[in-house]
């Protein structure tokens, strides 16, 4: 099988620059701008792939077919590659990510050319208010970029003036816009404060945001009730945006958060789209199939619901989350104080037994951020740290989030192999990675991240569609093109056709796998042979090329 050459790409490049400089064959006069030879292009319509060029003009997919006697001022040879739309992420964490490394390294380089960010109720606007300035602080201390916009539009267009590698849209935060009108107070809001909540989230989606995000086991979201929900998602509704929701439970009480979801969906008549689908501890894993049916029953009954998922068996997430509701209604500084209160830490404890008893054991909880003075602990679990500094797991927990200011990272390791299969393989869900696009070094390389920041596509198309054969490449491929696209109204990508946008991503079918780990995460995958955004050649043999084609997309 021959794979692409980097030397017949320059040849190709030094050509064109040829006939610019002796107008030999000037790019007016050549047919496209990039053509890509040989492949075996799929189109992302779930049907079969088919022998062909594809030729790129103006940043936008001009011909697909033979196109031998064609000429172009730049030629990719893809034989032996499959040539697909890029991919598209649903569920990221991605926002100031791109203002501080705007190439957006760690997506890009798995095929990525769209990512969805705002979720899990967490997004960088509304902003502008006395309740955020102590948000506006952290993110700049955590990012180093000032923090100079108040809403969904000064956001936005500050990427767009920044200019970022590949293209973005956003989701509106719910906590964030609870946050921004009444703190993280634990209570219903006044009939002033929802108009108020209404407003932000109306302005947000005129503003181009496609919907809105809750995360419901984070405080402010946690303490919004059902009707609260119903009724922020009836204002989205009528503009035809999305509610994605991480629910308010994903172990002992998830049956009953999907029932929520479902209701919400139902009442407002919003779309609705579960997030990070997945049911945590041992004790539960034989609840999926009932979900996966009730899910697919709503469907049947004229929901438009789906769900997202990565391919990993553990979940990451903030080491709070393991603490009881109760002790999270606060601030950090709050937090910190029950902890450090030896009445209250013990009431706590107790909570944190069960959870951690349900994982199995301190074994399955694995650190991933914590603060600067304890950065050794990054990437070992909680027993292995334990052991080795001969502390008790509780205590050393306990320790970690005070010197950390509450604010600690982990991977939980809850889920099973078979589960994680089952969810990806159910026909209404889409892959989203959970995760942010950063880079390897500098800031953003400083954590140790879930492998899904640079490895769940790779991962989801290597491991659970070529080895575990849980879908055809030519449906799984449409789960992370096609059908993300139409669920999030991007009628002009996610497909190989004439007039789309040239977002593609080739890579070799056999090789494609991931290269992250829980302990080395910072690894681009293996098998992404060239990644296209809008037209241009953004990733080429693991190399990104300096382009930033990306485009911020905005909900009309």
């Amino acid at each position: 099988m021959r794979k692409m050459d980097r030397r017949h790409f320059m040849q190709a490049s030094s050509t064109a620059a040829m006939g610019l400089a002796i107008g030999a064959v000037s790019c007016s006069e050549r047919s496209f701008e990039l053509i890509i030879r040989n492949g075996l292009v799929y189109s992302g319509r779930n049907d079969e792939p088919l022998r062909a060029d594809v030729g790129v003009k103006n940043g936008r997919i001009a011909a697909v077919g033979d196109l031998s006697a064609q000429s172009a001022q730049q030629t990719l040879d893809a034989l032996g590659m499959a040539v697909t739309p890029g991919f598209i992420d649903v569920h990221t964490h991605t926002d100031i990510d791109l203002l501080v490394d705007p190439r957006g390294q760690s997506k890009i380089q798995q095929g990525v050319t769209t990512e969805i960010g705002g979720n899990c109720g967490d997004s960088v606007f509304p902003i502008g208010t006395p309740f955020a300035n102590d948000r506006r602080q952290k993110l700049q201390e955590r990012y180093q970029v000032a923090i100079d916009w108040d809403d969904a539009a000064g956001f936005l267009n500050r990427l767009e003036q920044q200019r970022i590698g590949l293209n973005y849209l956003t989701l509106i935060g719910h906590g964030d816009l609870r946050c921004a009108v009444m703190g993280k107070a634990n209570r219903p809001p006044t009939t002033e404060e929802m108009a108020k909540m209404k407003s932000h989230l109306a302005a947000a989606l005129e503003q181009g945001a496609f919907g809105l995000s809750t995360g419901l086991e984070y405080e402010p979201s946690s303490f919004a009730t059902t009707e609260e929900l119903v009724e922020l998602c009836q204002v989205v509704s009528r503009t035809n945006g999305i509610y994605a929701t991480h629910m308010r439970n994903e172990d002992v009480r998830v049956e009953e958060a999907v029932e929520e979801a479902l209701q919400i969906a139902r009442k407002s008549g919003v779309r609705l789209q579960i997030s990070h689908l997945k049911v945590c501890q041992k004790r539960n894993w034989h609840k999926l199939a009932g979900l996966l049916e009730k899910i697919r029953r709503a469907d049947q009954e004229g929901v438009d619901v789906h769900a997202d998922r990565y391919p990993y068996h553990a979940y990451g997430t903030s080491l709070k989350l393991l603490f009881p509701p109760w002790s999270r209604e606060g601030t950090d500084a709050q937090f910190v104080e029950l902890l450090q209160s030896s009445a209250t830490w013990q009431r706590m404890r107790a909570f944190v037994r069960d959870k951690v008893e349900a994982l199995g054991s301190w074994d399955s909880v694995l650190i991933t951020r914590v603060s600067p003075k304890n950065s050794d602990m990054q990437g070992c679990t909680v027993q292995q740290i334990a052991v080795d500094k001969d502390i008790d797991p509780y205590e050393l927990v306990r320790q970690l989030l005070i010197d950390s200011n509450g604010d600690v990272s982990m991977c939980g390791f809850a889920m099973s192999e078979e589960n994680t299969a089952a969810v990806l393989a159910f026909p209404l869900t889409v892959v989203g990675s959970d995760g942010r696009a950063i880079s390897p070094n500098g800031l953003l390389g400083r954590d140790n991240p879930h492998p899904r920041f640079y490895g769940t596509f790779p991962r989801y198309l290597g491991h659970y569609v070529r080895e575990k054969q849980i879908l055809s490449l030519s449906e799984a491929i449409q789960r992370v093109t096609s059908l993300p696209a139409r669920i999030f109204g991007l009628a002009d990508r996610g497909e190989i056709a004439q007039g789309k946008w040239a977002d593609l991503a080739i890579f070799d079918p056999q090789r494609i796998i991931d290269r992250a780990t829980f302990t080395d995460p910072h690894q681009y995958p293996d098998g992404i042979e060239a990644v296209i955004v809008n037209g241009r050649i953004a990733v080429f043999r693991g190399e990104h090329t300096g382009c930033l084609a990306g485009q911020v997309l905005r909900r009309s």
